[in-house]
């Protein structure tokens, strides 16, 4: 991962609620941290985080609540895997991903390079009755023998 993302520190993320007119709770600020430690997570994944730290009881339903707001807001992105699970990145610059479609995990590709190819090609290109808002590509993969992880 890099640190490209604007809200790499709590006091930054302090300051994107803010201007959204909300408050830095402590369930927020939690949800957040493990997002920063996970980069790619569903509501689970961020409960069990947070919970391993002890210090904010959250709930599922809160987290989830709290991800989808931030991603609403454009504070952090979501995502829909295959196994119908919302996973939500706190990395919102501009990027790819590969998603392994066997451990249902998400990895940032940052390639400015291929992007600025991309770009460049639908920039020149019109797509009748719509206008492209932003750029959104998913490689779909599978990890080599030697990389396999065990399931969550």
């Amino acid at each position: 991962m890099t640190n490209q993302t604007p809200k790499s520190n709590i006091e930054q993320f302090k300051t994107a609620l803010k201007a959204h007119s909300l408050k830095a709770t402590p369930q927020r600020l939690a949800v957040h941290e493990a997002m920063l430690a996970l980069g790619h997570a569903s509501a689970d994944m961020v409960t069990e985080e947070i919970r391993k730290n002890g210090n904010t009881k959250v709930t599922v339903a809160s987290v989830y609540n709290i991800l989808t707001n931030l991603a609403m807001l454009g504070i952090y992105h979501y995502r829909l895997s295959s196994n119908n699970k919302m996973y939500f990145d706190v990395n919102t610059f501009k990027h790819f991903h590969i998603y392994d479609c066997e451990n249902h995990q998400y990895k940032d590709v940052v390639d400015s390079e291929l992007m600025e190819m991309v770009e460049n090609y639908l920039s020149r290109k019109r797509y009748r009755g719509y206008s492209i808002d932003h750029i959104d590509i998913q490689l779909v993969g599978r990890p080599t023998k030697k990389k396999r992880v065990s399931s969550l």
